[in-house]
């Protein structure tokens, strides 16, 4: 009995040691940028660098509807507010403001998430008409920790959180509200998805030239070249609590990578780039095209959003890839546990 115990408390830790492991990294350089002074922001998720030098972080779930902007020295020179949130999980900069993910839910039980758009910067701001938008997974519920925007052509991309590797879908353009007070749809919209990105994304953010974009987990990040998102390369992030924010600013004509993390007082870092991945994604010299011309298959396709929201999808589960992953942890432990019991 006693070691069907043991066997049976591995099989129950197991799922949480999932996210332990992926968040060992090598050592890796930990240059702070700034260290968040404001004991409000204790859970930061999600991260935006502002042209001006200053950031944006929220934090998540259990907090209300507020985003913080920060300046370079750490200190909150602004907040602002929009009333009620559930699960807000991620920030992306759109034009001045930043569209706020409500998309967490690691129950897999929301009908529907959403996101809206607030504006941003110095002083107290409070949105009474902020609009929110609706969104829902074509196969079902999701959870879903990052949101990018593309500063080139607006479209505004999602990636669900799965461990086996995740899935990037794309908002469709004419609901996401152009400036700030903008109607809304008053239906839910769907989602369609357009390709996959690395498992157990905490964020992602489009590098600000618009030729790549980048995904991270808690211990490293994806470089995926947009819109035919091919690998360009993997690199370890600084080691971090809780990393669920990274950003991609422009200093001095190069880029420059900022990863967040959640806890009280929590740094952000900047990450290197490997030799290699930072010339691949230098700014283009003056005069070059912003992006290459996009890749047909990776456009939406007219009617893409068309087909209505199938009722029977609000209430599936949250897909194959927890399922899967619980049950060959399952089956191996009865393998093991079957051995034990075996007569010797």
């Amino acid at each position: 009995m006693l070691e069907i115990r043991r066997y049976l408390g591995v099989a129950v830790a197991v799922p949480f040691l999932v996210g332990g492991v992926l968040a060992i990294t090598p050592e890796v350089e930990r240059e702070v940028v700034l260290t968040f002074a404001d004991p409000a922001i204790v859970e930061s998720s999600g991260l935006v660098a502002l042209d001006d030098g200053h950031v944006v972080t929220t934090n998540d779930s259990g907090d209300e509807g507020r985003v913080f902007t920060v300046d370079a020295d750490g200190r909150t020179v602004g907040t602002t507010t929009w009333g009620e949130a559930r699960d807000v999980e991620a920030l992306a900069p759109v034009e001045g403001d930043v569209l706020v993910g409500d998309i967490g839910d690691n129950a897999g039980v929301r009908d529907s998430v959403s996101i809206l758009r607030v504006p941003v910067g110095s002083g107290e701001q409070e949105v009474d008409d902020a609009s929110a938008v609706e969104l829902v997974y074509p196969e079902g519920p999701r959870d879903a920790e990052t949101l990018m925007v593309d500063p080139v052509s607006g479209r505004v991309l999602v990636a669900s959180k799965v461990v086996l590797g995740g899935a990037l879908y794309e908002v469709p353009p004419d609901a996401v509200p152009p400036s700030v007070g903008a109607p809304a749809p008053l239906e839910p919209v769907r989602l369609r998805e357009i390709g996959s990105v690395r498992g157990f994304a905490t964020d992602g953010a489009f590098f600000p030239d618009g030729r790549h974009l980048v995904v991270r987990d808690y211990g490293s990040a994806t470089v995926y070249s947009w819109p035919d998102l091919q690998d360009v390369g993997s690199f370890d992030l600084p080691e971090q609590e809780q990393g669920e924010g990274i950003a991609v600013d422009e200093v001095d004509g190069d880029f420059r990578v900022l990863v967040s993390s959640e806890g009280v007082d929590s740094e952000v870092l900047r990450a290197p780039l490997p030799q290699a991945l930072a010339a691949a994604v230098a700014p283009l010299p003056e005069g070059s095209p912003t992006v290459p011309p996009e890749d047909p298959a990776v456009v939406t396709p007219p009617g893409a959003y068309d087909a209505p929201v199938a009722t029977d999808a609000l209430d599936r589960g949250p897909g194959v890839g927890p399922w899967l992953v619980g049950g060959v942890f399952l089956l191996g432990v009865l393998v093991v546990l079957l051995r034990s019991l075996k007569p010797r």
